[in-house]
């Protein structure tokens, strides 16, 4: 069994409110039992990709350097391990999406570089992000193998089934993901469902659970262009056959423990074998950008 915190959170353009809002919740998970607590998309600041700005690379720091210098005291404080997701300045010019995952002891444990980058109306994610270039690979804790993949990557069947084969154990989702408000309610509602739907795929065809942290609130668009994003909250745990272990408020901060028994993924593979019954002889051409 292990025991997993859920930290949603709204983020302002005060970074010692965000961070603040972020150790507090750690501190409450621990206090309720959890070994493992995992933070939203970009935690320590706004959503700044609405538009393309420059002066927002500010937010970004090394890897390891001031942010995590933070979250690694608070992973010993609370004797958790703990998943954060940072903006990382790897060079002048060079910056990646990047989720650090400390152990227990404060020491980093490995970091995903988040591979699939968006370019939407108020995602303007490729002006940011450079491409992850770590693959996809599963990070060894005192908790198991956390296969950690970041927001635009919970799209894609290949990023989980890779994760999944090279032995994670969980599927684990910072997320910042919301509505633009021009939107009409019926398209609103599609995507919330499309973003649940293929999530909890993934964890049936994996035999997995998920763990899927987003943020929530409203946060303005500082250029006027568009009146914000407001974003969904819903952070959500499946079990390895997709089934609902708990869902949080659309629009209230909230912090929760959701006991996940990995012991349940053994089970589940006996009677649904899908890696058995996978025709790898067949799948080359999935590497192709298309077939026609």
């Amino acid at each position: 069994m292990i025991r997993v915190g859920l930290v949603q959170q709204s983020c302002s353009g005060d970074r010692n409110d965000n961070i603040g809002k972020s150790l507090r919740g750690i501190e409450q998970c621990a206090e309720n039992g959890a070994n493992l607590v995992v933070l939203q998309e970009l935690h320590c600041g706004p959503y700044f990709c609405q538009a393309e700005d420059t002066a927002m690379f500010n937010w970004a720091n090394p890897v390891p350097g001031p942010d995590t210098e933070v979250f690694a005291e608070a992973a010993i404080k609370y004797g958790v391990v703990l998943v954060t997701s940072l903006f990382e300045k790897r060079a002048p010019g060079l910056y990646h999406n990047t989720s650090v995952v400390f152990e227990k002891d404060g020491s980093i444990a490995g970091k995903y570089r988040k591979m699939h980058i968006p370019d939407d109306p108020a995602y303007y994610e490729k002006f940011y992000f450079t491409p992850g270039d770590l693959g996809f690979q599963p990070i060894q804790t005192s908790v198991g193998k956390l296969g950690v993949l970041v927001c635009w990557d919970q799209w894609y069947p290949e990023a989980a089934r890779l994760m999944a084969l090279a032995g994670a154990e969980m599927l684990i989702y910072p997320t910042a993901i919301g509505w633009e408000s021009t939107d009409p309610a019926d398209e609103k509602s599609r995507q919330h469902d499309a973003w649940f739907t293929i999530q909890r795929a993934h964890a049936i065809a994996n035999g997995l659970p998920v763990v899927s942290v987003n943020r929530v609130g409203h946060e303005p668009d500082w250029t006027g262009v568009t009146n914000g994003i407001q974003f969904w909250g819903q952070s959500f745990v499946a079990g390895p056959q997709g089934e609902v272990l708990f869902l949080a408020s659309p629009e209230q901060e909230e912090t929760v423990v959701v006991e996940i028994d990995k012991s349940r993924t053994e089970t589940v593979r006996r009677i649904w074998p899908f890696f058995r019954d996978r025709r790898i002889d067949a799948y080359g051409d999935v590497t192709e950008r298309y077939l026609l």
